[in-house]
């Protein structure tokens, strides 16, 4: 039996009606407009909030989303301090690496993404970002670097290779970091002793000012890149210790770069006639609540005029 002839069967093709891709050559745009792309395409990008000391035992704590594990045996972690664009200068962590071969990497976890992000600012070398960030430092087992202490996992690394991958503004250096000791939170730990990625509550970077909470979804922090935060450690004790504020409220009001005039919190609070009362009761719990509240909505300066009020 011969098979059926199919010389009369018609095909018809669906063409769909779409818009052209943009298509970039990187040569051809800014170094600045390329990093965008790849940041904004390239996501989620884990953090390592990476803790070096120079060569003065000087601490320095830096969060950097160019990092992934590579390695099980050995277990390696590689993370990349790209030279800066705007001025093609390198990073303390960079420089501290070359000279001490030595780096601790915390992972964060959703109540620390603020003050990470706080102690991104460019502060000067001799300024210790575990005190601007309001993190305590921990001392590490088989290494020189401070961990941080209220980080879920501490990885104590040994540098083995640093490769250079260029020499203009943007270009990338690949700190090969193999790992010597692991500290775990147990509270994070499953019954089988694995890690319980809801528990974890990592967060990760997107584009611009995009973060992803891995058991949740997208929030915003804004970048400390145009001023320098005062810091939680200039915060006012009474606040620093508060109940109500967490390390994130804390890290928010630390991303200021001043702190409003008397006049500009009497204003303030001279305008809601509850938060007069409150002031005058002297309830410093429920004056942190409303403050809480401001924050809660990015309103900064607002906390700030609540929590100074006398």
């Amino acid at each position: 039996m011969h098979p059926p002839i199919l010389s009369s069967i018609r095909f018809d093709y669906l063409y769909l009606d779409m818009e052209e891709m943009i298509s970039i050559l990187p040569g051809e745009v800014s170094t600045g407009k390329l990093h965008s792309y790849l940041l904004g395409a390239i996501g989620p990008r884990p953090i390592a909030f990476a803790s070096t000391i120079d060569q003065q035992g000087r601490p320095n704590l830096s969060p950097f989303s160019f990092f992934n594990v590579f390695s099980a045996n050995p277990p390696v972690l590689i993370f990349s301090p790209a030279r800066r664009v705007r001025d093609n200068t390198t990073k303390h962590t960079l420089e501290n690496v070359l000279k001490t071969k030595e780096v601790v990497i915390n992972i964060v976890n959703f109540d620390i993404v603020q003050q990470m992000s706080l102690s991104s600012t460019e502060y000067a070398a001799d300024v210790n970002e575990f005190e601007k960030s309001g993190l305590t430092m921990l001392k590490s087992d088989l290494v020189k670097p401070f961990r941080v202490a209220e980080s879920p996992v501490q990885f104590e690394c040994k540098v083995t290779k640093v490769e250079v991958l260029g020499k203009e503004g943007g270009a990338g250096n690949l700190i090969f970091s193999e790992v010597v000791k692991i500290h775990i939170d147990p509270s994070i730990l499953l019954e089988d002793g694995s890690i319980d990625q809801n528990k974890i509550d990592q967060v990760a970077r997107m584009g611009g000012n995009t973060y992803t909470r891995a058991n949740q979804g997208l929030f915003e922090v804004p970048k400390p890149l145009s001023t320098l935060g005062i810091g939680v450690d200039v915060i006012p004790e009474g606040i620093r210790n508060s109940t109500i504020l967490t390390g994130n409220d804390l890290g928010l009001l630390g991303n200021v770069e001043k702190l409003p005039f008397e006049e500009e919190i009497n204003d303030f609070i001279s305008s809601d006639n509850e938060l007069k009362e409150i002031v005058a009761s002297g309830n410093l719990d429920e004056l942190h609540i409303r403050a809480k509240d401001y924050l809660r909505r990015k309103n900064v300066l607002s906390a700030w005029k609540i929590l100074l009020a006398k």
